[in-house]
C-alpha cells in the first residue's frame, strides 16, 4: 500500500512517499480502505520533534495522521461488518498512522459515517470536533445560561466549537480576522470579535468560558475577560504551560487540554452530522501526492475551516 512516513523531524522533505505492507488486524481491530484524512496543527508540530513526537520517535517507520474516513475491509470486530463507511480519530494522542491506503485500527475509535455526508466531511470532522466537543462539555460543562469567547473561531476546532456551543444554548462570541466575520457569525455566534485591533480589550469582563487554540500572548488578553470563577480551556501544546498559574492568580480556573479517541464521543459526533447540528467547513482538497502543500497550507494559520487529503 502507498504510505507517507516521517524519516526524522524537520520540515515538509522529511516526509517521505513509500511502499508497506497492508497492516494486519487483531481482536476488536478493523481495516480501514482510507478515503480522506484531515490535516491539522498536531500533525505540523509532531512532524517538527514537538506535539507528541516524543511518544513516536521509537516507532519504525513514523506514520503521522490521526483522523481519517473509509470503508471496511476486513474486520475482527462485532461492531462493523466489511463494506461499513466509518470514520473517526484513530489511536490519539498515539500512533494514529491514517497517512496511508490502509488503516488498521481500534473498532472502538470509529463511528458509522453517516449516509448523508461525505467521506471528506467526516474526516474532516473527527478530531477537530471531538476537540471542541470534549473541552466544552467535560472540562467547561457548558450550559444553556453560559457566556462564551472562542478564539481563532473561523479555525478548524473554532468553527465546530461554535455550533456545539450553540447547540447547548449558550450566547457565543467568536474572534477571527474581519474577512472572517461573516463565516463566524454565520456558524451562530451571537458576536464577532476582530483579535487584530484592541476589541478584545474594549469587550466586557463578564465570559463564564472562554476556549483558547492560540496561546501564547492570547491567554493574557483573555483572562481579564472572565468573570471571577470563570474557566480558561487552553489547547495548544507548547504555548499553554502557564495557563494555570496566570488564571489562578486573576480568581479563574485554567486548564491545559488535549483531546483522546473515545468511542462513546465519536457516536455524539456522528448523530451530531446526522442531525444537521455540526457542519463542517473544508476549504481545500489536496491530493495525496500533494502532502507537503498540505501541511504548508496549516502553517500558514489561516485556514478556514478544515484542510483534506484525497485517497
Amino acid at each position: 500500500m502507498k504510505a507517507i512516513i516521517l524519516s526524522k523531524k524537520g520540515n515538509v522533505n522529511q516526509l517521505k512517499y513509500t511502499e508497506l505492507p497492508l497492516p494486519s488486524i487483531r481482536e476488536g481491530e478493523v481495516l480501514v480502505e482510507t478515503k480522506a484524512i484531515g490535516i491539522n496543527p498536531i500533525d505540523l508540530k509532531t512532524r517538527n520533534g514537538k506535539g507528541v513526537y516524543t511518544m513516536l520517535q521509537n516507532e519504525d517507520p513514523i506514520i503521522l495522521g490521526w483522523e481519517l474516513s473509509g470503508i471496511v475491509k476486513k474486520t475482527c470486530s462485532e461492531k462493523f461488518n466489511e463494506g461499513d463507511e466509518v470514520f473517526g480519530l484513530v489511536n490519539f494522542p498515539g500512533h494514529g498512522k491514517t497517512y496511508a491506503e490502509f488503516v488498521a485500527c481500534s473498532a472502538n475509535n470509529l463511528a458509522k459515517k453517516p449516509e448523508e455526508i461525505s467521506h471528506f466531511e467526516a474526516a474532516a470532522t473527527s478530531l477537530a470536533a471531538l476537540t471542541a466537543y470534549q473541552a466544552l462539555v467535560y472540562l467547561a460543562k457548558l450550559k444553556s445560561h453560559h457566556k462564551i469567547l472562542i478564539h481563532a473561531a473561523s479555525g478548524g476546532v473554532g468553527h465546530f466549537a461554535i455550533q456545539i456551543a450553540k447547540h447547548i444554548g449558550a450566547y457565543v462570541a467568536g474572534t477571527s480576522s474581519i474577512e472572517n466575520r461573516k463565516f463566524v457569525l454565520s456558524l451562530g455566534a451571537n458576536k464577532h470579535l476582530d483579535y487584530k485591533t484592541d476589541a478584545l480589550e474594549k469587550e466586557q469582563k463578564d465570559y463564564d468560558i472562554v476556549l483558547d487554540t492560540i496561546g501564547g500572548q492570547n491567554i493574557d488578553r483573555s483572562i481579564p475577560l472572565i468573570k471571577k470563577g470563570g474557566i480558561l480551556i487552553s489547547i495548544p501544546s507548547g504555548m499553554n504551560n502557564s495557563v494555570t498559574e496566570k488564571a489562578s492568580r486573576n480568581g479563574i480556573e485554567g486548564m491545559k487540554f488535549t483531546v483522546q479517541s473515545n468511542e462513546n464521543d465519536i457516536n455524539v459526533i456522528a448523530g451530531y452530522l446526522q442531525q444537521g447540528n455540526l457542519k463542517p467547513h473544508i476549504s481545500k482538497v489536496f491530493n495525496f501526492e500533494a502532502i507537503e502543500k498540505a501541511h504548508t497550507q496549516i502553517a500558514s494559520g489561516h485556514t478556514v475551516g478544515k484542510i483534506i487529503v484525497n485517497l
